[in-house]
C-alpha cells in the first residue's frame, strides 16, 4: 500500500476558494531524471484514480509506458479496480529516471472540463528551477499544444517544435556532453486522433533517443 503521498495539500486547500486552481500534485523529480514530461494541468480531482501524475484511467499514458518498457499495455492497470498501479509506477519511474510536473502553477478551467484549450494559464512554472534539480536531464516531453507554446513562450525557443520532433533548448547545455532537447509527442489523451500502436511508436523513438537505441530498458518490439 503507498504511504509516501505527492498531493500538495496546501495548494489544494487554496483551491477550494474557485475561481483559481494550484497545482495539486507536488513535482516528482528522481535525482537520476534523463527525461521530465510536462504537461499543462491535472485534470479535475474527480476524475482521478490515483493521486499522481496522468490519472485519469481513461488517459493512456501508462498503458503506452506498459506497452514501451514491458510489451504489456496493461501492466500498470489494475483492470478489477479500475485504477492504475501507483506503488508499481512510482517505482518504475524512480529506477527508470523518469519526472512529471507541468507548465503551469495556477490556472482558470473556462469550462467544466479536462481540455487544455479551456485552460487560462495564471501562472507558470519555473522550468529553470526543475532542471536545477535534474543534472542528468536529456529530454523535456511536452504532449499538448498549450504545454509547448507555454514551455517554448517561458524558455524563449523560437520554434515551436512539431508532434514528433524536438528542437535543443538554449538555455539548457545538458549534462554528459548532450544538448537538452524539448521533444514533443502525441497527447495520451484518447480524445488525440492518433492509434495506439502509434503513439506508442512515437514515444518509443523518444525513449530510444534519451537511453540509447540498444537500450536493455526497452522491450522489443512485438
Amino acid at each position: 500500500m503507498m504511504t509516501e503521498s505527492f498531493l500538495n495539500l496546501e495548494n489544494i486547500a487554496r483551491s477550494q476558494s474557485g475561481g483559481v486552481e494550484y497545482h495539486p500534485l507536488l513535482p516528482f523529480l528522481p535525482a537520476n531524471a534523463r527525461v521530465l514530461f510536462l504537461g499543462s494541468f491535472p485534470p479535475q480531482r474527480k476524475r482521478w484514480c490515483i493521486d499522481f501524475y496522468y490519472p485519469n484511467f481513461i488517459n493512456d499514458h501508462w498503458r503506452i509506458e506498459g506497452e514501451v518498457f514491458f510489451a504489456d499495455r496493461n501492466h500498470f492497470v489494475d483492470q478489477q479496480a479500475h485504477r492504475f498501479r501507483i506503488d508499481e509506477i512510482v517505482g518504475f519511474c524512480r529506477a527508470q529516471g523518469i519526472a512529471f510536473f507541468d507548465t503551469s502553477l495556477a490556472v482558470r478551467r473556462l469550462q467544466d472540463n479536462a481540455s487544455d484549450k479551456f485552460l487560462e494559464v495564471v501562472q507558470s512554472t519555473d522550468v529553470a528551477a526543475l532542471v536545477a534539480r535534474l543534472p542528468r536531464l536529456r529530454v523535456i516531453v511536452t504532449t499538448g499544444e498549450k504545454a509547448t507554446q507555454t514551455l517554448c513562450s517561458t524558455l524563449g525557443i523560437a520554434t515551436v517544435p512539431k508532434v514528433g520532433c524536438s528542437v535543443p533548448i538554449p538555455l539548457f547545455p545538458g549534462s554528459e556532453g548532450g544538448q537538452t532537447v524539448l521533444y514533443r509527442l502525441p497527447s495520451s489523451s484518447r480524445a488525440y486522433p492518433l492509434s495506439f500502436d502509434k503513439k506508442v511508436e512515437a514515444y518509443r523513438r523518444m525513449f530510444q533517443y534519451c537511453y540509447g537505441s540498444g537500450s536493455p530498458l526497452l522491450a522489443p518490439v512485438q
